[in-house]
């Protein structure tokens, strides 16, 4: 049974669907179960919740034998390496991560999307990747773009709107969906690419349009 206002450091809550969720501590509101996520919280129904499990995280001491500081990768760096891994631009991936969470793995929508790439739990479970871990929120974001871009024979504009609003949105509307903000997010990721292709193209290098490889 599941007691109200028990916290751990951190933890691993489990759904009965099979999908796990690191958290940092938890509480029991009415019959749903809150999760601390980073900034943000997500509820769950309690009797969707299987296991709490506590973690152990391991201390980051110096000057204690045996134990090291583990120092963080560069998110930007770890965007770019899973849109090499996942075979698509890594400016267009990179910009999608600035434009979604300001590259910030604690960020968490009010809708329960996480992570860099502000993966929702059905989708990061649909990809096989742990959202809550930075490595493989990178990854699944920039599989799900590919997968985006194929489905949509490279038109990066329908890519953007099926990501940041389903691909059933597009395919009932045909094209991008007539939501303010699914368009304004396609002209803040569109700018943003086009920003960094400025930044990194060479003085006689070509235009180019984001893309993922078969």
């Amino acid at each position: 049974m599941l007691a109200s206002a028990i916290c751990f450091p951190a933890e691993m809550v489990c759904l009965k669907s099979g999908f796990c969720l690191r958290a940092d501590s938890h509480h029991v509101r009415d019959q749903n179960l809150s999760l601390r996520v980073g900034s943000g919280d997500i509820e769950f129904p309690s009797a969707d919740i299987a296991s709490i499990q506590p973690l152990s995280e391991p201390a980051a001491v110096s000057g204690v034998p045996g134990k090291t500081e583990k120092v963080r990768e560069d998110p930007d760096l770890v965007v770019g390496k899973a849109a090499d891994r996942a075979g698509v631009d890594r400016d267009f991936v990179r910009s999608v991560a600035r434009i979604e969470s300001d590259f910030r793995q604690e960020a968490v929508s009010n809708k329960g999307a996480i992570g860099l790439m502000q993966i929702m739990p059905s989708t990061a479970k649909y990809l096989h990747v742990d959202a809550t871990q930075e490595q493989q929120n990178a990854l699944g974001g920039a599989k799900y773009l590919r997968m985006l871009l194929l489905r949509y024979h490279g038109n990066s504009a329908l890519a953007l709107a099926a990501y940041n609003a389903g691909p059933a949105a597009v395919d009932r509307y045909a094209g991008v969906p007539p939501y303010k903000e699914t368009r304004s997010y396609i002209v803040k990721v569109t700018r943003a690419y086009d920003q960094l292709r400025l930044k990194s193209a060479l003085p006689d290098a070509a235009p180019k349009k984001p893309s993922a490889r078969d």
